[in-house]
C-alpha cells in the first residue's frame, strides 16, 4: 500500500515549523518587522527548499526584506541541522508571497463593490 505523504511533503512541514520558530527566536533585524513563514516546499530530491514568506509592518520594501533575510540562511541552516535528523539539509530560498495583500486588495474591491448604491431605473 502507497504511503499516504511523500517524504518531500513530511520534510517541507517539519521545515516550516522549525523555520518559523528559528526566525522568530534567532532573527534580530527591526527592519524585516513581523516575518510569518507561509509555506515551504521541497523538492523531491530534498536538495532545495522553496520558503515562501511575508512580511507585516516592515520598514523596507520586500525584495530588499527577502535579501537581509537570506542573510541569515547560513545560520539557519548550521541551526536546523542541530534539531532536524536528515542526512542532507535543503539548500534554502526565500521567496516572497504576497498572497495575504492580494487577498486583502481584492477584499476592499468586493467592498466597494457592495457598497456602491444600485440605480434604480
Amino acid at each position: 500500500m502507497p504511503r499516504e505523504f511523500k517524504r518531500s511533503d513530511r520534510v517541507a512541514s517539519q521545515l516550516q515549523r522549525e523555520l518559523a520558530d528559528l526566525i522568530r527566536t534567532q532573527v534580530k533585524e527591526p527592519r524585516l518587522g513581523m516575518i510569518t513563514v507561509s509555506d515551504t516546499v521541497v523538492s523531491r530530491d530534498l536538495a532545495v527548499a522553496k520558503v515562501f514568506v511575508t512580511f507585516l509592518g516592515a520598514k523596507e520594501p520586500a525584495e530588499k526584506c527577502v535579501a537581509l533575510l537570506s542573510t541569515t540562511v547560513p545560520m539557519l541552516r548550521r541551526e536546523l541541522g542541530k534539531r532536524l535528523r536528515i542526512r542532507n539539509m535543503p539548500e534554502i530560498h526565500f521567496i516572497y508571497d504576497d498572497s495575504i495583500e492580494r487577498g486583502m486588495r481584492m477584499d476592499a474591491l468586493l467592498d466597494r463593490l457592495h457598497e456602491e448604491p444600485k440605480d434604480e431605473a
